[in-house]
């Protein structure tokens, strides 16, 4: 009996080993077409997100590997800066002014299995959330200071930003205001105060330069009340300075001190 039940097991094992192996060899030949779709090739500046039956199962690369077939799928992320244009933005500002105005944004991706799984999009999500806080920040400044404290206005804009999409793994490394659009009413406005505001630095610096000039002439009017004689050699200077043009007739007037010498001598000589 046990020589015959040996018997016929050692026909089943074999036909369970061939069955095993015809298997295998029509898996592979139906696998064989579908590899070179299985492996992903992810570059230095990307990594790519995988979901294994939905579940996921992190962030690989860079490099090449195999991926499951009808198992595995992979999402890639880009992890180098974006540069994000914010479009015009209609607004008014804290002093009641309407505005356009229009900005540009610099961010990039830290963690990339948060900006898959946190959010769908994130670009446009970060584009919505800038086009908000745009429109936000300007109606709370004044349009002095969106003209004189750039800086300030800048970094107030990347704070709010960067604070929002940080649970999106993305961090916002710069935002610059580009261009600001006023209506042309207000330029005209701009544009006489300016006028006058340079006419007004210009009276104070003509008022200035004849207060110091003032200072100046009383310092040598000074000096020559000390020495009269100082005040005829200027006299004479002057004459010189003027009698090199020939084409001019000159009419001066004579002191009296000159004269009143002459006087002096001829009675003088009289007597």
């Amino acid at each position: 009996m046990d020589q015959q039940n040996n018997s016929t097991e050692e026909p089943k094992s074999a036909l369970t080993k061939i069955i095993q192996a015809f298997l295998i060899g029509v898996s592979a030949i139906l696998l064989i077409p579908l590899l070179p779709f299985q492996i992903r090739i992810v570059s230095e500046f990307e990594r790519g997100v995988i979901f294994r039956l939905g579940r996921l199962e992190g962030a690989k690369g860079p490099g090449l590997f195999v991926m499951l077939p009808f198992v595995d799928r992979m999402v890639k992320v880009d992890l180098r800066t974006i540069t994000l244009d914010v479009p015009t933005q209609e607004a008014i500002t804290a002093d009641n002014v309407t505005i356009k105005v229009n900005a540009v944004i610099f961010f990039r991706v830290l963690d990339p299995e948060y900006a898959v799984v946190k959010v769908l999009d994130f670009i446009r999500a970060t584009s919505q959330i800038s086009q908000t806080t745009l429109r936000s920040v300007m109606g709370q400044i004044e349009l002095e200071d969106l003209l004189g404290k750039r800086d300030d206005v800048n970094q107030q804009l990347q704070n709010i930003i960067d604070e929002e999409t940080e649970p999106w793994g993305i961090k916002v490394s710069t935002v610059e205001v580009k261009d600001l659009e006023l209506p042309p009413t207000m330029q005209r406005a701009m544009a006489a105060q300016a006028e006058e505001e340079r006419a007004r630095r210009a009276k104070i610096i003509a008022a200035d330069g004849e207060f110091q000039a003032s200072e100046r002439l009383a310092e040598a009017a000074a000096v020559m009340s000390k020495e009269p004689i100082s005040l005829q050699l200027r006299y004479l200077q002057t004459l010189g300075e003027i009698s090199n043009d020939n084409s001019n007739t000159i009419v001066f007037p004579i002191p009296m001190d000159i004269l009143n010498q002459f006087i002096n001598r001829d009675s003088s000589t009289d007597s």
